[in-house]
């Protein structure tokens, strides 16, 4: 199974992008179940409705199917796929009022915690500090968090950020830098750990 995940991500996205437009379901696929995992974690960070996550990454693909003749080629597919899924969630909770009305994805409020703690753990003497590392993390004003995760686990960079954010490329470059500050500020723990970090960051 995990040999058979491995050849999923080694696939092009671009190549799978442009057969897809043709009319290949066996790339509309491979895309599919090479970013589904990604986008519904993505999704539920800011939904605690987990079938209305699914339905709404469903629906994302569903449209790409549909519409795919007319689609034009994302510079970065796996950031298209986010954005994709982020719009799709502010507009369900426009429609359904989950919360309040909104019109804009920066109304939704990033709430996944996610952790570094596997990344970083070179030896079992780290735990407690990465633990501690994770802790400042999640604390950080969800846009912060959420610009953080996005490049740091997402791998997108700013210009992309501040796309899906829908922010100018400072605003979302601030975010990233005052993230840091923060946690520079706050660490107590080896400094190697955090410029791994924020080197993953910038």
């Amino acid at each position: 199974m995990k040999t058979q995940i491995l050849k999923i991500k080694t696939y092009d996205d671009h190549k799978l992008w442009n057969k897809l437009k043709a009319g290949d379901e066996k790339s509309f696929s491979l895309l599919f179940e090479k970013y589904y995992g990604d986008l519904i974690n993505y999704g539920n960070s800011f939904s605690p409705f987990a079938e209305k996550v699914q339905d709404c990454v469903q629906d994302v693909f569903a449209d790409i199917w549909l519409y795919r003749e007319s689609l034009q080629e994302p510079d970065v597919v796996k950031a298209y796929l986010l954005s994709s899924v982020r719009k799709r969630i502010a507009r369900l909770y426009e429609r359904d009022h989950i919360f309040r009305k909104i019109t804009t994805t920066d109304s939704i409020e990033f709430l996944l915690d996610f952790s570094v703690e596997h990344e970083l753990i070179a030896d079992e003497a780290t735990a407690e500090s990465v633990l501690y590392l994770n802790k400042l993390l999640n604390d950080l004003p969800a846009r912060q968090k959420e610009a953080l995760f996005l490049r740091y686990n997402q791998g997108l960079n700013i210009e992309q950020i501040a796309e899906m954010l829908d922010v100018n490329y400072q605003s979302a470059s601030n975010l990233l830098h005052r993230g840091l500050l923060t946690l520079r500020k706050e660490w107590k723990g080896s400094f190697s750990i955090l410029v791994l970090l924020s080197s993953g960051v910038f």
